[in-house]
């Protein structure tokens, strides 16, 4: 948490994004999951570029969501134009505007382009018309709290900023598997991606590299992937979709025989143009087979971990802190919804915690391990809980690794990215934080 807000400055204004409203600079006092402004002004977050425009004192929280589970709800001929946000504000009357950043490229400065937000209520759906768009947001005047989000009609096929995703799979084949994904810019998109993957009964790797693509992405047109030295790719092609709405992503898979650094390009097919380009190198997935060859010598010696059993997540969850709520939305990956529905359950705060450990165990498939709520954790683990995890992996394995460090887990997924994580607000025109770089 970081310190006093501070008293925005009235005399400045800033035209942001290109929307023309004046944005009265602020900080607000964030915390994963929510912020708390404490007076009138604009307050943009530096991860999700959601800006929130207030008349007064308000706590706003909020999370990711997927569109798949709204699909039903857009209809043709409006299409998804941005991430899906679940926004709650503890004084909704001083939330006046939310803009929603978009991942497409509007030229000709948005001519023939229109967009709406898609507010969803209860079972149903209403569409309602935008304020304004810019280069990089729609602008949408609140009219009640729920899942929210931008749509986009368009007579001509659309221009996106996309993203091309890696993962490699981790098993014991000296061969490399990847999957590489053709993604919009879009964080509800991104965050199915990364949940499907780490639901496969494989395990993968996330392999960090420039994501971004160098040239826009058109709805319709054709791409391959192309390997060097040669790989087996498939498919040959992908014709480029929005697949917001869908459940199951389209993907390229990457087969080479040997372990060798390798180049990958995606290339437009009808004008032959490169859109993305990365050089892989064997260090930049090594330290994870070293840790997967740790782990399956662990379990060859008869030490392989259990999950935790009831009593000893409710053991943990005695020793969670007061922000047990950002901790489990930034660590666990846990929605605001989950949490909301097991308080509205279970009073006593203590089985609170306890069920949303709970929660996460059942979600991790027969991985929910000292050390992997250890590794989920990470720094926000107090000493306490560091100590009882500990405790608890040496019982697993039976004394194991005796200086009660905990592997490098294959794979962790970006899950819910929530605002203000480390974003006070807006100061001269500068994000200001904690820390700039995602943890993931």
């Amino acid at each position: 948490m970081s310190g006093p807000a501070q008293e925005p400055d009235r005399g400045d204004t800033q035209r942001h994004g290109g929307i023309g409203i004046g944005i009265r600079i602020g900080i607000g006092r964030g915390a994963p999951g929510g912020v708390q402004l404490d007076a009138e002004g604009s307050y943009r977050c530096s991860v999700t570029g959601l800006i929130f425009e207030v008349t007064g004192a308000a706590r706003i929280t909020y999370s990711l969501l997927s569109w798949s589970k709204y699909a039903r709800l857009v209809e043709k001929p409006w299409i998804v134009g941005g991430p899906l946000f679940d926004v709650r504000c503890s004084a909704p009357a001083a939330l006046g505007s939310i803009q929603f950043p978009h991942c497409l490229c509007l030229g000709d400065g948005g001519a023939g382009v229109a967009f709406k937000v898609l507010h969803v209520k209860g079972g149903g759906a209403a569409i309602e018309p935008s304020a304004e768009f810019s280069a990089s947001h729609v602008k949408w005047v609140v009219s009640s709290l729920s899942p929210v989000g931008p749509l986009i009609h368009s007579p001509e096929p659309l221009q996106y900023h996309g993203a091309v995703i890696l993962y490699k799979a981790v098993d014991e084949h000296p061969s490399l598997s990847f999957w590489v994904y053709l993604a919009t810019n879009n964080d509800s998109f991104i965050r199915d991606i990364s949940k499907t993957v780490k639901h496969s009964k494989r395990k993968f790797v996330q392999i960090e590299k420039p994501p971004v693509c160098q040239k826009l992405l058109q709805e319709g047109k054709k791409y391959r992937l192309i390997c060097e030295p040669e790989a087996e790719i498939t498919p040959e092609e992908i014709e480029f979709v929005d697949g917001s709405l869908l459940k199951l992503k389209s993907y390229f898979e990457v087969y080479l025989e040997k372990p060798d650094d390798f180049t990958l390009s995606l290339v437009e097919q009808d004008s032959d143009e490169t859109v993305w380009k990365a050089r892989l190198r064997e260090r930049d997935w090594m330290h994870y087979d070293q840790n997967k060859n740790e782990q399956r010598r662990s379990t060859a010696n008869g030490v392989g971990a259990k999950s935790l059993t009831d009593q000893q997540l409710l053991a943990i969850a005695k020793l969670l802190d007061r922000r047990w709520r950002e901790i489990a939305i930034e660590c666990l990956q846990m929605e605001m919804k989950d949490i909301e529905d097991i308080r509205a359950m279970e009073e006593e705060v203590n089985m609170q915690k306890f069920l949303v450990l709970r929660k996460w165990r059942d979600r991790e498939q027969g991985n929910g391990t000292a050390e992997a709520l250890q590794s989920s954790l990470g720094e926000k683990a107090t000493y306490e809980i560091l100590q009882k995890l500990q405790e608890l992996s040496q019982l697993e394995g039976g004394g194991g690794r005796g200086g009660g460090s905990f592997p490098i887990q294959p794979f962790r997924s970006p899950g819910i990215l929530l605002a203000f994580r480390n974003v006070r607000g807006i100061t001269t025109g500068r994000e200001v934080g904690a820390g700039s770089s995602r943890e993931t």
